[in-house]
């Protein structure tokens, strides 16, 4: 043993007490396995490891123990949960490391210390680089000795907890906290995982709420499942996506007709706080029942009562069947808010490429996912850019946005639909982050303040709104019958501001006042009553087509929705003919006319002010 060198430190951590001797053969075998000159040996003694010796040797940790060899029998069968191939592969390699521990307790007799050099050190060890705690901070660690850390990486400290390496830098790893900051000290032995941070995914998670590492806290219970999936993953290629062509229907008239969304698509919901962004986001999750999409919705940043809230609704209005909540809250760390969207979309991908279903998945919101990654960011010392956020906050959401997609028929077909949320201060659209996302997404949903308040609600602004897909994610009735509504409005709101400065007005200017009048009101809706593709064509041809210009603005809710109603009982093969073609033809017309006569004779004979 040579003693000089601390350089080449090899320490030995062995069970019980053990004899100086035997320490020092073990220190030899393991030197000349590894070609070490000239070293210097220490020993300590931990009961915890059993039996069996644990010995480090420059930022490595190589683990002949037999309390490691349980530790990695527990690691695979926690990965192996389901399928028979994999219960024999885990029965196989469990009865493999009986076989090694058994080795080498036979190894560790009372025999004399020559024999160690007959262990072989590569078919017992399982090696590991280790680090050292050198500081904690605002849920931020920094490690020395991880030299070969990778970015991303998943590193695991002494006491369980979790963290990922962020910042790679000559002397120590910036390592962000995914739990508490109080359960990782200075001085604390970490290593890495090799691996980057995964998810559980898989049918077992729908109805259920789950946080971005995909742990329950809905209180029913541990979920099933049999597969994880790392949240970081390359978005598919051209080759890949196929075009955008079947809409994603959210049961809001103004969306669905003016701003359609497809699926695959990625469309921004953007606004002030209190404008109805998040409700129009669970509208179209409470629309997709019964059309053979799943959902995904990511709160991030919120409270936790707003959270329950949502959750409350979803199951009220029987969508949380079909949906998986991943919550991120505001009591939360910001490494956990940080992940919890590719965690989302994790989920979300598994859903697409294996089991080839459509999903919509909801960021509520990015804004939020922003601040969190800038918080991250500075605490890591990292250069502050525009509005203190870090330069690759595009790359940050561009890289989650991007793997929305629809495959091409060779892969499936299936599709991921992306609302984003962003929250804007002041109307001010043209923020760093809004318009960072706004040149990500396919177009944009405006909700405005003063629409919202005088009550126009939703509160989209017709002007400010758009969808790069437009009509190829429209059915043929809709964009019929919702071909005018745009041009009818901007002319309705232009005439409006003009005729508020004289009081005579020609007849050709009343009547585009009084269509403006209409089309609000056909595009107010109540939030949690979203309407199907048929009830919106016959109601948007009503508008279009001048027949509910004899009302006044408070009657004309009414007598739409009952329209409705007397469709369905008087002939209600015209609504299912337009759900099963999609199309508005020249019968379905001619038969709608019919109808609305016969209503308004029958409307104005119970409205006495009308006929007089």
């Amino acid at each position: 043993m040579n003693t000089a060198d601390n350089r080449n430190l090899i320490k030995v951590v062995v069970a019980g007490d053990v004899s100086t001797e035997r320490v020092s053969s073990i220190a030899r075998t393991f030197a000349k396995d590894h070609n070490i000159v000239e070293y210097s040996v220490e020993s300590q003694s931990d009961d915890s490891i059993m039996d069996g010796f644990v010995i480090y040797y420059k930022g490595e940790r190589f683990d002949f123990s037999v309390k490691g060899q349980f530790d990695r029998i527990s690691q695979h069968i926690k990965r192996s949960r389901e399928g028979a191939q994999i219960k024999k592969d885990v029965a196989n390699t469990k009865e493999e490391i009986k076989r090694n521990i058994q080795r080498a307790l036979n190894e560790f007799d009372e025999k004399p210390a020559t024999s160690i050099t007959e262990i072989s050190f590569d078919s017992l060890s399982n090696s590991e680089e280790i680090g050292i705690v050198e500081s904690v901070s605002d849920s931020v660690a920094m490690v020395e000795g991880l030299e070969y850390c990778m970015s991303s990486e998943l590193v695991v400290f002494a006491n369980g907890a979790y963290g990922i390496a962020m910042n790679l830098e000559p002397e120590c790893v910036g390592v962000v906290l995914l739990s508490e900051q109080d359960s990782v000290v200075e001085g604390m032995i970490c290593k890495r995982t090799g691996d980057t941070v995964s998810v559980p995914v898989g049918m077992g998670l729908l109805g259920r709420v789950v946080d971005p590492l995909g742990q329950p806290i809905d209180g029913k219970g541990v979920i099933r499942y049999s597969e994880t999936r790392h949240i970081e993953s390359t978005a598919p290629s051209i080759i890949e996506r196929s075009p955008v062509n079947k809409p994603l229907l959210t049961g809001i008239t103004a969306i669905d007709a003016l701003t359609p969304i497809g699926r695959g698509q990625r469309e921004l919901i953007i606004g002030d706080r209190q404008t109805g962004k998040t409700a129009i986001a669970i509208d179209t999750i409470i629309n997709q029942k019964g059309k053979d999409c799943i959902c995904v919705y990511v709160a991030i940043g919120q409270k936790m009562s707003t959270i329950v809230s949502t959750v409350n609704l979803l199951e009220k209005y029987g969508a949380l069947e079909y949906t998986v909540i991943v919550a991120a809250s505001s009591s939360q760390t910001a490494s956990v808010q940080y992940i919890a969207p590719y965690s989302g979309c994790a989920i979300a991908e598994k859903f697409m490429f294996d089991d080839k279903k459509d999903v919509l998945i909801v960021y509520d919101d990015l804004s939020k996912h922003a601040q969190a990654y800038r918080a991250i960011s500075l605490l890591l010392r990292r250069p502050p850019g525009r509005e203190a956020y870090p330069g690759d906050v595009f790359y940050l959401h561009s890289r989650l946005l991007e793997r929305a997609v629809k495959l091409s028929p060779e892969l499936g077909g299936a599709s991921i639909t992306a609302l984003p949320i962003i929250e804007t201060l002041g109307g001010d659209i043209s923020a760093y982050i809004p318009t960072n996302v706004i040149s990500i997404t396919d177009g944009q949903i405006y909700l405005e303040p003063e629409l919202f308040f005088s009550g126009q609600r939703p509160a989209i602004n017709v002007g400010l709104s758009v969808s790069r897909v437009g009509g190829a994610a429209q059915t043929k009735a809709t964009k019929k019958v919702g071909g005018p509504l745009r041009i009818a409005l901007a002319q309705a709101r232009e005439m409006a501001s003009f005729a508020q400065f004289g009081s005579d007005l020609d007849e050709n200017t009343q009547l585009q006042l009084k269509r403006g009048v209409v089309l609000n009101e056909v595009l107010k809706q109540e939030q949690y009553s979203p309407r199907t593709m048929e009830e919106q064509v016959v109601i948007l041809y009503m508008a279009t087509t001048d027949k509910m210009n004899f009302l006044v603005e408070e009657d004309i809710k009414e007598y739409y929705t009952e329209f409705i109603d007397y469709v369905r009982v008087m002939k209600d093969s015209v609504l299912d003919s337009i759900s099963d073609k999609a199309e508005f033809t020249k019968d379905i017309s001619d038969s709608l006319d019919m109808l609305l006569e016969q209503y308004k004779e029958k409307f104005l004979s119970e409205h006495q002010e009308y006929r007089d």
